[in-house]
């Protein structure tokens, strides 16, 4: 199973991309994590954010396949503990399928995108910076993944 960290926002910290490529490379091949970044649209004094979050949501789109299980991250999506997200990757890894994680841009994700998708899950009520979530969500499937196979690094 390949999991897709899509994610609206170019030009990383570089404590992102270390944070990020700390658990990448501690994934097995079978549950690998790919970071695709979409070009955000144009935003500033006068920009129409409308437009910017339909441009977004439609570079997303133009990446999706069509085989894949999509999961907008999103505030007010469902909560899940680790333990959930566990069994939801062991679910789409039972299914065979591949998953596409969408992370919008300040803005957050376009509405119909985020109603298409077949999750909407939500880290925290919290309002995360969106580098952070980066990080925080290749730790999470880490996690579980050790809880799958029975790694002491959950604890």
């Amino acid at each position: 199973m390949k999991v897709r960290l899509m994610a609206v926002g170019t030009r990383m910290p570089g404590w992102v991309s270390e944070g990020v490529e700390e658990y990448r490379k501690r994934l097995p091949r079978d549950f690998s994590l790919e970071v695709e970044e979409i070009a955000p649209g144009q935003r500033g004094k006068n920009a129409d954010v409308a437009r910017a979050v339909a441009l977004e949501a439609q570079r997303i789109r133009e990446r999706l396949r069509g085989d894949e299980i999509t999961v907008a991250l999103e505030v007010e999506g469902q909560a899940w503990s680790t333990r959930r997200l566990a069994r939801e990757a062991e679910e789409w890894r039972l299914a065979g399928r591949d998953v596409a994680l969408l992370i919008g841009g300040p803005d957050g994700l376009c509405p119909q995108l985020s109603a298409s998708a077949d999750r909407r899950w939500s880290l925290s009520p919290l309002t995360l910076p969106h580098p952070l979530v980066r990080v925080i969500l290749a730790e999470q499937l880490y996690r579980a993944w050790t809880l799958l196979v029975g790694h002491p690094y959950h604890r």
